[in-house]
């Protein structure tokens, strides 16, 4: 006979946050909230309060501690340090994949990496095409990149639909395309080095690694010495998010314990606190212990990896797009148009990144170098290939250190914006074609 079992009543401050994890648990949520950055930073640039706008970002500000003294930009302080920690995940994310992910192993990195070549390589000789010999032609890195949380935000909006395969080509390509675009800024958008900066920006991941060698598995630790690292390497001259990349691949992917002895572990420690009483001492002891059992299980790489994606997703990025997305439209859309800038841009992602990552699919598939996901169709494929065109925060990223400021950043901007949104449109129309609604298992 059923007993009656009453709830223990939710907390005032449950009912106000609800809705707010409810939209954080949304694949879609990052998404979700660069557009609306996007769209807040597009309409204040294009008010009677633009001035205002640029004075925010455009302010300086300094930070000192003891001795050293940093001062730089609002907008400097977000392309140079939040980028950093955005570029630390992405090394993360990187590092992860290449040790038990989708990059493990050569037959599984090969497809999204062969088509993640044809998507960098493609958008860029169209981009170079438009703008030989002109004032833009060092911009040709910007249609390269892709936006892995608006792309993959745009597949999760499609629903149960979309095949797990095309969610993990999608998610791997655009892992390799961020390292490519990694490659791009320390190589080519890198202009006065001091060596001896740099020298102490190299020693700190020396020491960083030696810390992972030690078996160190604080993320304080790693936190220390990662802000050291990434000062030398802002006053290097080499662009200061190459710092966070080094760093994520210093940080250990070993778990303490194996899974036999944590789950003996854990159960013994849980029949500890089986057998007595809530408030006891014992109770307590074994809570402490499993919870430290649970630190010793998950390597530092995922604990940290996990601890920031929340605040990359919905405060990072966000930041990032609202203090650089606020493009004067008014009186320029003409001559966008025209400008070369904008047409490299704009064919470049738009064009380039679907007919790259398409064919150079086909050619890894013909050659046997990489396969197909057996669930997948061309068709997905195709329309997940311009989902990739969706630029975006990584095209503005690279924007502004290809072009600085002005006029010719602004035209990169909005080819950008407007190759970001029709990339978007378009992939979504060819996936609702191609995909099927998965079938029901009777119950």
């Amino acid at each position: 006979m059923p007993t009656d079992q009453r709830s223990t009543p939710r907390p005032p401050i449950d009912l106000i946050t609800s809705p707010f994890i409810r939209f954080a648990k949304m694949e879609a949520a990052g998404g979700i909230l660069l557009l609306v950055a996007t769209a807040a930073a597009l309409i204040w640039a294009n008010s009677r309060w633009e001035h205002s706008y640029h004075q925010i970002w455009y302010t300086q500000a300094t930070i000192t501690l003891g001795q050293i003294s940093l001062s730089e930009s609002r907008h400097e302080w977000v392309n140079d340090g939040l980028m950093s920690i955005f570029f630390f995940l992405v090394g993360l994310e990187i590092k992860r994949e290449l040790l038990i992910g989708e990059l493990s192993t050569f037959k599984q990195a090969a497809f999204p990496f062969m088509a993640a070549i044809g998507g960098s390589v493609v958008p860029a000789l169209i981009y170079i095409a438009m703008n030989k010999g002109a004032a833009g032609a060092n911009g040709w890195g910007i249609p390269m990149a892709t936006d892995i949380a608006f792309a993959l935000g745009v597949l999760a909006l499609l629903g149960s639909r979309v095949p797990v395969g095309l969610k993990v080509f999608v998610a791997a390509l655009a892992i390799v395309d961020d390292i490519f675009g990694v490659l791009v800024i320390a190589l080519f958008y890198t202009k006065h080095i001091s060596l001896a900066a740099l020298g102490l920006g190299l020693l700190g991941v020396a020491v960083s690694f030696g810390a992972n060698w030690l078996g160190i598995r604080s993320p304080v630790v790693y936190a220390v010495i990662g802000v050291c690292v990434w000062v030398a390497v802002l006053n290097s001259g080499v662009h200061a998010t190459i710092a966070g990349i080094l760093l994520a691949f210093t940080i250990p992917a070993r778990n303490s314990l194996d899974k036999t002895e944590f789950l003996s572990q854990s159960r013994w420690l849980l029949d500890q606190f089986e057998r007595h009483d809530l408030n006891s001492s014992q109770a307590h002891y074994a809570i402490h212990a499993l919870e430290q059992k649970c630190e010793m299980i998950e390597s530092p790489l995922h604990r940290i990896e996990h601890g920031l994606q929340p605040w990359v997703s919905f405060l990072i990025m966000p930041i990032f797009a609202f203090a650089n997305a606020g493009v004067h439209l008014l009186g320029k859309i003409g001559a966008a148009v025209t400008h070369p800038i904008t047409l490299g841009v704009l064919l470049g992602l738009l064009v380039g990144k679907p007919l790259g990552i398409t064919l150079f699919a086909r050619l890894a598939s013909l050659t046997g170098l990489g396969s197909r996901p057996a669930s997948v169709t061309w068709g997905q494929i195709f329309g997940a290939s311009w989902l990739c065109g969706i630029g975006f925060t990584m095209s503005l990223f690279i924007a502004s250190l290809a072009l600085g400021d002005g006029d010719l950043l602004d035209m990169s901007k909005i080819g950008t914006i407007a190759a970001s949104v029709g990339a978007g449109c378009v992939g979504s129309l060819v996936l609702r074609t191609q995909l099927r609604p998965q079938p029901q298992i009777a119950g």
